[in-house]
């Protein structure tokens, strides 16, 4: 039980990565603060989570993107059980597009959500983990897409190398504060969204040198490293998690 008595918020986890990872920390203690812009979809998931008799999930619904909203989940999630150990600032939307044909409201989307919403998450955060004196840990969802370049993805790509300087800048600020920062970044990954795409697995498998693209679990086992106490030290870093592939780069297009 690595994680019994923290408390973790988890953005962008009705589904996919961000619901495995919110499981997982259930499973190891953690009482989680299950976050998805979809309601119905962010109550299903703790339900299922809670299924398990693990009891440990409680959904909070919204836009991950909104600042005020993110501050009132921080703030009620601080009332009710006094401390923050652990945000995973998971949440992201991707709008693919023509670089000569995107339009400026797609632009403002993705950088509200992806940016704007990953930073004032972690303010917030950390300002309630400066005043409890124990530190804690802070997580950001990257994208091999913010290491290597992928068509129609300019401006998702960007958010996500963007993500990966946030964390190393923070550094600066959390560090006397016993607050360590680290990201993830997963290469492609079976979930509930990819799989809409029926010939996903199978392309990803050809063009991934471990000959198979991630699953949840795969991204999960990373997440759960760097916010446990295990990678107290470890702050700053970028793991890339994709079977290889940003080594060689072959395109799906």
């Amino acid at each position: 039980m690595k994680f019994e008595e923290k408390v973790a918020i988890v953005t962008g986890a009705g589904q996919g990565i961000g619901f495995e990872i919110c499981r997982r920390l259930a499973l190891e203690g953690a009482l989680v603060i299950l976050n998805d812009i979809d309601e119905n979809l962010t109550q299903a998931a703790a339900n299922t989570i809670n299924e398990d008799g693990i009891n440990k999930c409680i959904p909070f619904a919204g836009d991950a993107g909104d600042a005020i909203f993110i501050q009132n989940m921080v703030d009620e999630t601080v009332e009710r059980f006094g401390k923050i150990d652990i945000v995973i600032a998971n949440a992201g939307i991707t709008l693919f597009g023509d670089f000569f044909t995107y339009s400026p409201e797609s632009f403002s989307r993705v950088l509200q959500v992806n940016l704007g919403g990953t930073f004032f998450l972690v303010q917030a955060a950390a300002n309630q983990m400066r005043k409890q004196l124990t530190g804690g840990s802070l997580l950001f969802t990257s994208s091999v897409t913010g290491h290597q370049a992928h068509k129609d993805l300019a401006v998702y790509g960007m958010t996500k190398a963007a993500l990966e300087m946030l964390a190393k800048n923070l550094v600066i600020e959390v560090s006397k504060y016993k607050i360590n920062v680290n990201t993830i970044a997963p290469g492609a990954t079976v979930t509930e969204r990819t799989l809409k795409d029926p010939d996903y697995e199978k392309t990803w498998s050809q063009l991934t040198p471990m000959g198979r693209p991630a699953t949840v679990t795969d991204i999960a086992n990373a997440a759960l490293f760097f916010v446990s106490n295990d990678a107290k030290h470890i702050t700053g870093q970028s793991l890339i998690v994709d079977g290889g592939w940003t080594c060689i780069s072959p395109s799906p297009f």
